[in-house]
This record gives C-alpha cells, structure tokens and sequence, in this order.
C-alpha cells in the first residue's frame, strides 16, 4: 500500500458516497494525491506517514476554507492552519479536506446523515468527521468537544471516539466555544490508531498494548440512569458481566455528589462562555446565527457572573472528589449516549451522560458495542483520571479485546 492509492480508495469513497451523507464541506484531491505521491518518495516521518485525515470545519486550515458551519465565514481563509494542523502536515499526514460541524460546534445540526442509517442523525457537533470515519472515506479525523460533541457522534456511528484530558492537544487556530470546555480529539476505526494520532499529536508515549494486568473497573450508572433507553442499559450490564467473566474487578461506583452536579452546571458554565466567545458574531451578523443558537446565547447573557464563579467552584471540588474515586479505579465504564441516533436530522442528540466528564476535563473514550432496537449501534464509555490518557488507551484495548473474546 502506498499513500497515493490510499488517497486514491478514500476519494473514489468520498465520490461515491458523500452525495448521500455529506459528511465532507471542502475535499481538497488533487492537492492530497500531488501530497501523496510526494510522501511516497520520502523517508518516513512516522507512524502516521502518508496516511489522509479529515479536519472538523471549525479548525483552520492555510490551504482550504474554514467556514464554522456558519454563513458568516462562507469563503473564510485563513491566513494559517491550527497548531493541531500543523502537527498532522510535521507527521507526514495528507490533510484530505474539512468535515461538516454543526454551527459553531453548537446546536444547529449540518446536512450530514448516518452511514448506517441515512435516515438518522449522526450526532454532533462533529459530524462530519464521525460519518467520514464510519464510512470509511478516510481513517482518522479531529473533532473537538464542549458537551458532548466527540463521544456521542462516535457512539451513533459505531466508532471509535477519543476524547483527551483537557489542553492535551493544542488548541490554537481552533474557534472558541468554551474556553473552560473545548477539547480536540479524534474518531478512529480502532484504539490502536487512536494511540497513533494522540502520540502524534500530543507528544504522549503509545501505550503498552502488550500488558496483560485486568483492569480494576468502576461501574457508574449515574443519577441519570433513568435516563439511559432499555437497550443502552442492557448494554452496560452485559458489558460489565462479559468484563468480570475475562477477569477485571468490576465494582458498582457512585458519583460524589460535587460531581454529580456537574450536570447542570456544564450546560451553565458552557452558555455563559459561548454567548462571549460569539460577541462579534453576535453583535455584527445576529440575523445569520440560527433560532436554536440564538437561543442558547441569550440564556448565556443572562447567566449571572456569580451563577458562573459558582459552577466553576462547583467543577473544581467535584475535580478533588473524582481524583479521590480514581484511586480505587484504573478506570469507569458508563453510557456513551441516552441511546442509538435518533432518527431525523433536526437534533443531533443529547450530552446527558458526556458533560460531566467534558467539565472535569478528564480522557474518555467510547467502543462501540451492541446495537439498539432499529439495529443502530451502541457505545460504552470508559472514563480514566486527568492526564491517563495513556493508561486510557492501554486499558481501552484490554476492554476490546475481551468483549471479542480474544485473549486480553
């Protein structure tokens, strides 16, 4: 296999299928395969060397447009590409194109559909990049996350979604939502790969997949379990037992209660930093935001400073309390998502079981498992401590490995 004909599968892919799932907003071909072809006469730089990546349209990029899912910025140019960019182009990555984002990585979903079912909702806020990998056009692509914008498109589209510790990746050159929330990461089709782009991207040594250790697992249903449809729940449970029978300590755990109000107080905290990242947008074009982020703006004005300074004192105990948990854990398993996509496209779901682990800032990531009743697919969530990201990882593939009933 060569770059140039692994650009080639992808776009002859995107040709195919993307008239239907319009998971892509810019598709830059000839400049990937001329790229390509150009890494195939050069000495690697890595393990990621000639391989193409898809990049969330809210990420600047020098050489295509970076338009945010708004009519705002159709035909934006930057003048640079993000650090994360960056990064990708320094491991000898092809940039292939941009990914459709919902509108500022908000609420007000794009036009892509779910390659498994086009009918339904491949989440959100980072669409494109969770169609574009389970559909195969392309094998890795960034997404970032404030709510719940990585973990639950994974989950609907049946991939693998990494969510890093917060600040892992450089988010320079990335438009702001939450300063407080904003995470890059990755879709992948399998942990493995994701280990590949982190280490890339964040100077994190890969994991030892090779270790054998069972991990010590916490199960947190959550004061939300309720919440979570019948299928998702008898996922969770059959996740745990299969887990216990390869040989992890699985134990029921409970939040403390300063982090499970970290609920209520992500949606607070995210509404009152968007209304101000978006004060120019706001102030200058307000007839080209959409009704629904409109809405969730003017619920960010009219969130007091104090309401703010206390949700945030409220995250930092919380962040002391789940350190605390974690010593008991090598990691937690919990739902990705309420359930499988809805269907239609006017709602790209809901971050219910994402905003707490998003506001603590620690690294999650969602294995698809199981499907849900109109055959749709499944996520389970493993949570780890802030900054194990590689512990993440290592334990994630264990996790795999034993619901497939290989040899951890």
């Amino acid at each position: 296999m060569t770059s140039e004909k692994l650009v080639e599968a992808c776009l002859d892919r995107i040709a195919a299928r993307d008239g239907e799932l319009a998971a892509w907003v810019h598709v830059n071909a000839d400049a990937s395969l001329a790229r390509a072809r150009a890494l195939d006469r050069e000495a690697s730089q890595g393990p990621l060397h000639g391989v193409p990546v898809g990049i969330k349209d809210i990420i600047d990029t020098a050489d295509m447009p970076t338009e945010h899912g708004s009519p705002i910025y159709r035909g934006n140019r930057p003048r640079a590409d993000a650090a994360v960019v960056a990064l990708l182009r320094r491991s000898g990555c092809v940039i292939l194109g941009k990914t459709a984002t919902a509108e500022f990585a908000n609420l007000h979903p794009p036009a892509t559909r779910n390659p498994r079912n086009p009918a339904h909702t491949p989440g959100g806020s980072s669409s494109g990049s969770a169609a574009a990998v389970a559909d195969r056009m392309v094998p890795l692509a960034l997404g970032t996350q404030t709510g719940g914008s990585m973990i639950r498109p994974a989950a609907f589209c049946g991939v693998i979604g990494l969510k890093p510790s917060f600040g892992t990746i450089n988010r320079t050159g990335v438009k702001p939502v939450s300063d407080s929330l904003d995470t890059l990461g990755l879709f992948a089709n399998t942990v493995e790969d994701a280990a590949l782009a982190l280490s890339a991207l964040s100077g994190l040594r890969a994991p030892d997949f090779s270790a054998k250790a069972s991990p010590r697992i916490g199960f947190v249903r959550t004061s939300r379990w309720k919440d979570a449809d019948a299928a998702t729940r008898a996922a969770l449970e059959s996740a745990a037992g299969r887990l216990a029978a390869a040989g992890a300590d699985v134990k029921n755990a409970a939040l403390p209660p300063a982090v499970d109000a970290l609920f209520d107080a992500q949606g607070l905290i995210m509404d009152f930093e968007a209304a101000r990242a978006l004060a120019w947008e706001q102030a200058h074009h307000r007839d080209a935001i959409s009704a629904t982020l409109r809405t969730r703006l003017e619920r960010g004005w009219a969130v007091s400073r104090e309401q703010y300074d206390g949700a945030r004192q409220t995250a930092r105990d919380a962040r002391l309390q789940f350190a605390d948990l974690m010593r008991g854990f090598d990691l937690l398993l919990t739902p990705s998502a309420r359930g499988e996509a809805p269907q239609g496209l006017a709602s790209t779901g809901d971050s219910l079981f994402n905003r707490v682990w998003t506001l603590l800032g620690v690294p999650c990531i969602t294995l698809p498992w199981g499907n849900g009743p109109q055959g749709l697919p499944l996520g389970i969530q493993l949570v780890a401590a802030f900054d194990c990201d590689t512990a993440l990882l290592a334990h994630a593939q264990w996790v795999t490995n034993a619901l497939a009933g290989r040899p951890a």
